[in-house]
């Protein structure tokens, strides 16, 4: 049976800290690590035929975290976007953000903009990185940019649909997700994606982020395979 190629895969990147603990190390070993496959889910996302990868890296509640952790993570991620830029955009890849960037430092936005700015053109794999992103204040956004809209004359209330509220979502442009995949053995969405993830397949693993790789992949789309997706229909209709 020819194999269903998702054409966008949202990744919860979960247990960094945890797989450190595991061993004894200082949580920010496992941010580090969490880098690494980082990078063979990208190569093997692009192996496969997977148009669009989004990785929740950073959750708009993660900043109550130690600020020594969330400071590290901050430069860890500014410092992989400098060394990694070349490579992404020589490989083919688009990168954008979504989230709420105004927390961000000024250096880490300016990195951001040039990151999209230079792979704009790219069409191998768009790299949706995810960054003080929450759901729901994802929606909230939405609907204050319709009131405005409508407050403005630029939209009529009766044009108000899903399809066109999706539009003033933060993904705009990107399909919805078809798989979620959260690893480290946590059985939420935790206020990620909240309109997108309406029919998608979710997936959960207890591997740890760190090592997730190639395998692991494999089976999360093996178990994509063996869903029926009926969008509320019946099977006979599909």
């Amino acid at each position: 049976m020819e194999q269903k190629i998702p054409q966008h895969v949202a990744i919860i990147m979960d247990g960094n800290g945890r797989w450190a603990e595991s061993k004894g190390l200082p949580r920010i070993e496992g941010h580090k690590a969490g880098v690494e496959s980082v990078k063979k889910i990208i190569r093997c996302c692009m192996t496969k035929g997977i148009p669009c990868l989004s990785l929740f890296a950073f959750s708009s509640e993660n900043w109550s975290r130690p600020a020594e952790e969330v400071n590290f993570l901050m430069e860890l991620f500014l410092e992989s976007l400098r060394k990694e830029l070349a490579e992404l955009n020589q490989h083919g890849i688009r990168l954008r953000f979504t989230g709420d960037r105004g927390l961000l430092s000024a250096v880490l936005q300016q990195q951001m903009r040039e990151a999209e700015r230079v792979t704009e053109n790219n069409e191998q794999l768009i790299l949706n990185v995810v960054v003080n992103y929450g759901g729901k204040w994802d929606v909230v956004s939405a609907a204050k940019k319709v009131a405005r809209a409508v407050q403005n004359g630029e939209l009529a209330i009766d044009d108000i649909t899903e399809t066109s509220f999706a539009h003033y979502l933060d993904t705009e442009r990107l399909p919805d997700p078809d798989l979620f995949i959260r690893t480290s053995g946590e059985l939420r969405i935790s206020n990620f994606f909240l309109w997108q993830l309406a029919y998608t397949e979710l997936y959960f693993c207890e591997v740890h982020w760190p090592d997730f790789g190639e395998h692991e992949l494999e089976m999360a789309l093996a178990s994509f395979n063996k869903r029926k997706r009926r969008f509320g229909q019946i099977s006979e209709l599909i």
